[in-house]
Order: structure tokens, then sequence, then C-alpha cells
């Protein structure tokens, strides 16, 4: 058994925070039946204009249905003190570049640090498209000159192109948001998933071992 589960993320989606926790707490089991993570920084504005899709909080009936669609999903991957920041949406382009040039040459930083920057914005308040705050995050992980480098690379013509490279190949892989997922099976066929509650589906398509939700019977109540 084997395959490889390929993951868009951005920042600015809650729905990237939930998926990206829940892939890693799953990491060691998937990796157990050699099923390899690919987690891949895209811009997600980017993916919305290519992709003729809109932000749900530009729909009112998507706007009014999320507060509860939220609410299930800060309960069920447990961070219950996510909440959207006065600041949003913010334009993710800088800390998504840091992030394409964490990747490549502090790879085994990348995933932490991807997961602060979430952390940082959804639960702490933190506007991390701002140079100062994204330095703040980086330098709990590196040196100062370091955390300044990543920085000018996250500016540099190289790590832009790089980042417009992937968003690219998210949408020519279907993609109409994020998190986008494609996933590879033993077989070598490849599937599109969306969004962070269909991983039973993944598990499934995957050959995995799973369960699923099952429904107790009510217990009968004493009669006295």
């Amino acid at each position: 058994m084997s395959g490889k589960i390929t993951s868009y993320l951005d920042c600015v989606s809650p729905y990237s925070y939930f998926a990206l926790l829940h892939l890693e707490r799953n990491r060691e089991k998937l990796k157990s039946h050699n099923v390899e993570i690919n987690i891949v920084p895209v811009f997600l504005g980017g993916i919305n204009v290519g992709s003729g899709n809109k932000p749900p909080w530009t729909l009112p009936a998507k706007a009014a249905y999320s507060k509860y669609d939220s609410e299930r999903a800060k309960r069920y991957f447990r961070v219950p003190n996510i909440k959207t920041p006065e600041f949003f949406p913010i334009l993710s382009l800088l800390p998504q570049r840091a992030l394409v040039y964490i990747k490549e040459a502090h790879a085994q930083d990348f995933t932490k640090i991807f997961l602060d920057i979430f952390h940082a914005m959804w639960e702490n308040g933190l506007d991390v498209s701002k140079p100062e705050v994204l330095e703040q995050i980086l330098a709990k992980h590196f040196s100062e000159s370091e955390a300044k480098n990543i920085l000018e690379k996250a500016n540099s013509a190289p790590y832009k192109q790089r980042l417009n490279d992937s968003t690219k190949e998210a949408l020519d892989r279907g993609a109409f948001g994020c998190p986008w997922h494609l996933v590879r099976n033993s077989e070598g066929v490849e599937e599109p998933f969306f969004g962070s509650d269909r991983f039973h589906f993944m598990w499934e398509f995957l050959g995995l071992p799973w369960q699923d939700q099952a429904l107790e019977q009510a217990k009968a109540r004493a009669k006295f």
C-alpha cells in the first residue's frame, strides 16, 4: 500500500489550517502505509481569479452558513480559539512566498512554521502579511539575520515566480479554492479532493483501513 497526498494551502484560509492540522496529526499513520504528504504554498486570491470562484463571504447565503460551519469545524479539529481577525482578508503574498523559500531552504522547519503562521493569524489575531509581524514569527525559529534573509527572498523575483508557478499548477490540476488536495493511490491513479472534510473519502481512495462514524442505538431507560 502506498500513495501521495499533495495539498495546496494558503494561510488566508482557515480551512487550510484545519487540513494541515489533520494531516500532521495523521502523518505517522500515513507514513506507516507508505503515503507521502507534500504541502504546497499557493496564493488563494490567484486561484479564485483563475477559476472564477468567489470568496464565501462575498455571497450572502454562503456568509450566513459559514458561521455554523466554522463553529463545527473548530470543535472537530480541536482549535476552539480560532476567530476571524478584524483585518481579514489579507493579501497573503508575502507569507506564502516566504513559505516557498522556507520549504526549499529549511525543509525540516517548513510545516512547523506554516502552522505557526496559521496560529498567529487565526488564533492570536496577528496580521501576518505585515513584514514586521512575519519577521517576529520567523525569529522564533531562525537567527535575526536569517529571518531578514527569508523576507528578502520572499520579495525577490525568483520566489514571486515560484509562488505564481505553484498557484498555476493548482489551477491546472482543477483547483477552485483551498485546501485543494491531489491524491495518488498505489495504482498511480490521481483524484482531486476539496476542503477539510473529505479525508474519509481520501482514505477510501488510498485503500487505507479506517473507521466510519458509527451512530449508536439509544440506551433503554430504566422503568420504575
